[in-house]
């Protein structure tokens, strides 16, 4: 007899995985295309550059932009990290301390810090001296943003120290026991050194997070010379009606931040390799 025909299985199309990968691929693109023409067909593109991009506005932040709104940004940021940075190393030491008070201290400071939003953090700070008639925070101005950005930071950075200090070997201080040292010097001269150098990726990337947070600043009722970019943007589009100091502002962050994402990402590619 000769051989019947074979048919296909119900179910089966007949392509490998390989192909319906191909093939799948193939449609999104054709989705992102089309997505991709209907918004250069369809979009508003002179209103979109009269309200967002608009140059004489633009102009009109310079050179303030750089010389008020980015420094204040970078004193914000840079002061909340330091003090986040000590601050969160302190909570991290007690967190896996053998002393229990210690470690209630730092789990209920962390968990209370992680879980508050941080706007209402910089609200607090500003009803401060209400609630503590004749107390001023040091520094005025900038010692309320980088309080604010600090007492936020701290509870973050301080599991990112955790995650280190428990991730060095605990042989490094058994042999620095043996050597002769105290607890806290070994503590202090063999794993600290150790856990910052681990943690610096996600450090990096903490920092870039406090600089986006530094935009919260604004509800501390900043004004003149210590604004930051966002309350700088917002204050100009109100003054124009138009929304480009926003926009310009957005992309004074992008500037920033973008590569100490990418500086960020190069740390933890280096990081990884190197195990």
């Amino acid at each position: 007899m000769a051989d019947q025909p074979k048919t296909a299985e119900p179910g089966r199309t007949g392509l490998s995985p390989r192909k319906k990968q191909q093939v799948s691929r193939g449609v999104q693109y054709v989705i992102l295309a089309a997505a991709l023409v209907a918004v250069v067909l369809y979009a508003d593109w002179p209103s979109l550059a009269q309200n967002f991009a608009k140059l004489d506005v633009a102009r009109a932040a310079l050179p303030d932009l750089f010389t008020i709104a980015l420094r204040n940004t970078i004193i914000y940021t840079l002061g909340g990290f330091v003090f986040a940075f000590v601050l969160g190393l302190v909570l991290a030491l007690m967190r896996i301390s053998q002393v229990r008070p210690y470690r209630w201290i730092s789990i209920i400071y962390i968990e209370i810090f992680r879980g508050l939003p941080a706007l209402l953090i910089f609200l607090l700070i500003v009803f401060l001296p209400l609630a503590l008639p004749g107390f001023e925070v040091p520094g005025g101005t900038y010692g309320q943003g980088i309080l604010g950005l600090g007492l936020v930071g701290a509870a973050y950075q301080a599991e990112i120290f955790r995650a280190g200090l428990q991730a060095v070997p605990k042989g490094q201080t058994e042999a620095a026991r043996s050597l002769g040292m105290s607890a806290s010097r070994a503590q202090i001269t063999v794993v600290i050194p150790q856990a910052i150098r681990m943690v610096i990726p996600p450090t990096t990337n903490q920092f870039v997070a406090l600089l986006k947070d530094s935009s919260l600043v604004l509800f501390l009722g900043v004004s003149g010379e210590y604004v930051e970019l966002a309350k700088f943007g917002n204050d100009l589009a109100s003054q124009y009606a138009n929304a480009t100091p926003i926009m310009v502002a957005g992309i004074t962050y992008l500037i920033v931040t973008i590569p100490l994402g990418y500086l960020a990402s190069r740390l933890e590619g280096r990081k990884g390799r190197n195990r």
